[in-house]
């Protein structure tokens, strides 16, 4: 238990930001989309399993929070990608194969603090 007037701690939420364009646009099923945004988040928390956010997030299984926003295209996806790396924000561009194709990016667990300004112009995807 927490000391008496200890804060709590932040609250980890995983970011999965997805091209919205490849159902609105591209005409890809829904299906393959919602499989490359499994894919990126899977591999951002393998790549950092190590972390100290990302322990404390899968200790919580039955209270993760993520949070599913979308891109218009793979400029603002490749945009959003540099901005989170001049920040020093750890994350997963997911690229699909044999295509080649940026399809979506996944951050690490952070506490939503530190990763919502920078992603507050995308809305959640629809």
């Amino acid at each position: 238990m927490a000391a008496p007037g200890a804060a709590a701690p932040a609250r980890l939420v995983q970011y999965v930001v997805v091209r919205s364009d490849l159902v609105h646009t591209l005409s890809w099923p829904l299906g393959a989309v919602i499989t490359q945004a499994c894919h990126a988040a899977t591999a951002a928390v393998h790549l950092h399993y190590t972390d100290p956010d990302t322990q404390r997030y899968l200790q919580e299984l039955d209270s993760m929070h993520k949070v599913v926003l979308g891109a218009p295209d793979e400029a603002a996806l490749s945009g959003l990608s540099q901005t989170l790396t001049q920040a020093g924000l750890l994350h997963k561009v997911w690229i699909e194969q044999p295509e080649n194709i940026p399809t979506c990016l996944a951050l690490k667990p952070y506490p939503k603090d530190t990763v919502q300004p920078l992603l507050k112009k995308f809305k959640l995807f629809k």
